[in-house]
């Protein structure tokens, strides 16, 4: 038989019969990602890109971020990733290469110090296991300071070597050869 209807019930008819396929929906996550991008002024070149996080709280939840480093950054007085963090972040987790660019204060040290105690996951007595190479003494004593707020409670020897005498006195005769 025929089926008589209005033009608003034959509108909510077709809208009930379309369910979102996949690609509509990762299109909308795309643009959604994108949205979110463009509105924290954030950059992005590659393939495969990770998302951008929106809160710290994403960090231990998606990426298993040990909880007291959580707790430090939060202690520190981070409540909200700044722009470079909420990009960044993933990119290193995920093992990813990083070229990044951002104002001073913006929260680089904090974006990279995060993923790296990440990668470690526990303190070990192996010696050095990273190695973080400052262009001056200024940047590297900042470094410093930021890894050892981060790291606090976790087990994790921070140390800044700048004269290798010093470190051969510091780390013992064998450190030269060992690491």
């Amino acid at each position: 038989g025929i089926k008589w209807m209005s033009s608003l019930e034959a509108k909510f008819e077709d809208a009930k019969d379309k369910k979102p396929t996949a690609e509509k929906l990762e299109r909308l996550r795309r643009e959604k990602i994108n949205r979110f991008r463009n509105k924290h002024r954030i950059s992005i070149q590659g393939t495969d890109l990770p998302d951008p996080i929106a809160t710290f709280d994403q960090l231990q939840k998606e990426y298993k971020v040990h909880p007291k480093i959580m707790e430090n950054v939060q202690a520190a007085g981070f409540q909200v990733p700044t722009p470079i963090q909420m990009q960044a972040i993933p990119v290193m987790l995920h093992g990813r290469e990083l070229l990044a660019s951002a104002p001073t204060g913006s929260g680089k040290t904090l974006a990279f110090c995060i993923p790296l105690l990440t990668h470690l996951k526990q303190p070990r007595n192996k010696g050095f296991r990273a190695l973080i190479i400052s262009p001056t003494r200024e940047l590297a004593s900042q470094t410093h300071r930021e890894l050892e707020k981060l790291a606090e409670g976790t087990g994790f020897r921070i140390h800044m070597i700048h004269k290798a005498a010093e470190a051969a006195k510091k780390f013992g005769p064998k450190s030269s050869k060992k690491f």
